[in-house]
């Protein structure tokens, strides 16, 4: 027999959630502050006590008959002496944020059904039901320039076709991801390895602000977590979870992107991948998990078709993200020197034997039309 409690019922496919109890949502947020009480053991105690706030309310001889361990039950004790739950709710509203529950209608559907889905989500933004349309796109922190532009690009993509861009706002493809989804006029959802008061790296934070304004940064880490390195493991499989796929856009072998593909593959989600140069350490890692039978994919059609989402459309896309078409020589000429590659002023200069104040201003029309772009160093690619 499965246990049941409140309106939520924990079997092998995971959490199962009928009708939510507003009532019980200070004690699941109670608990999930309890050292040691993760999905498993908070079942074990809801099976037995029937709720939430019995179990939170629970005597000492009653704990230890419902079989949970002595550190625990010590650890349980020790926070209902020190915690005070509504000042840990006033502390979650004055940074901006709300909690989610896994006993509530809002929790993600997807995610609520893997084995350890976490009892809380801390939540700066909005979740909505589409964003269960989602594609988790991440890579290494130091990708090339094909990789962070195929990141963008792809994201920007499927954002324009309503999906939603799950990332975890690290350096390199993370970040690619979050903006080019953003800059699409879709969401996306930034999953933390930290608590939801703190952005890390410190320099996302205008990142962040954006992607709480489209989307939602999430975490299932308490106030005050630092960004330690056994939380990212734990944060890849949420972003997997809330995701019908993912995609590996450049890995190293030894990477936390490999570590996301694992578990979505143990949580029954497709895997993408970019196929990358042989030369690149940056792609040893997508190259090797195409070859155990990850799907090559090289646009977000391939992903769309794949997931059977080529007909949405996201309404919110303005016309002004659209690309315009070159209107004369000058643009027409200079755009069939760039590529995916940048390539220098200089270079673009001495192919095209044009006057270097006609392509500095040729190159700016055609950023402003987003069919160039540059990416430092006087260098430019497509846009």
């Amino acid at each position: 027999m499965f246990p049941r409690y409140a309106d939520t019922v924990f079997n092998d496919h995971g959490w199962v959630q009928v009708s939510s109890d507003p009532s019980q949502r200070p004690y699941w947020l109670a608990f999930s502050l309890v050292s040691g009480i993760g999905a498993r053991r908070l079942a074990r105690l809801l099976q037995f006590f029937g709720s939430a706030e019995a179990a939170w309310l629970a005597s000492e001889h009653d704990l230890r008959l419902s079989g949970v361990e002595a550190q625990i039950i010590d650890n349980v004790i020790a926070a209902r002496q020190k915690r005070d739950i509504a000042h840990e709710i006033a502390r979650i509203e004055s940074v901006g944020a709300h909690f989610i529950t896994l006993d509530d209608d809002a929790y993600p559907s997807l995610l609520r059904h893997i084995d350890d889905a976490p009892p809380i989500l801390y939540v700066r933004g909005s979740v909505l039901p589409h964003d269960a349309r989602a594609l988790a796109i991440v890579g290494t922190r130091k990708p090339t320039h094909y990789g962070s532009d195929a990141a963008y690009r792809i994201a920007r993509e499927l954002s324009a076709h309503g999906v939603t861009v799950v990332s975890g706002l690290a350096h390199g493809i993370d970040a690619a991801a979050h903006r080019g989804a953003l800059d699409g006029g879709g969401r996306t959802i930034a999953v933390l390895g930290n608590g939801i008061d703190q952005v890390y790296p410190r320099d996302h934070a205008e990142l962040a602000t954006r992607i709480s304004q489209s989307g939602a940064l999430m975490t299932e880490f308490a106030l005050g977590s630092k960004p330690e390195a056994r939380h990212f493991p734990a944060r890849n499989r949420i972003m997997s979870g809330l995701s019908l796929a993912v995609l590996i856009v450049e890995a190293p072998l030894q990477s936390g992107a490999l570590i996301t593909a694992t578990a979505a593959a143990e949580q029954g989600r497709d895997v993408f991948a970019i196929p990358g140069s042989i030369f690149s350490p940056a792609s040893v890692g997508t190259n090797k998990l195409i070859q155990d039978g990850a799907q090559l994919v090289t646009s977000a059609e391939d992903i769309l078709e794949a997931l059977d989402l080529s007909t949405l459309t996201n309404a919110s896309v303005q016309p002004d993200v659209m690309h315009d078409a070159p209107e004369n020589d000058e643009e027409r000429i200079i755009l069939r020197l760039l590529s995916h590659e940048p390539i220098h002023v200089d270079d673009i200069i001495r192919q095209t034997r044009m006057n270097t104040a006609v392509v500095l201003s040729t190159l700016t029309m055609l950023e402003l039309k987003q069919l160039a772009r540059n990416v430092g160093a006087m260098q430019y690619c497509l846009g």
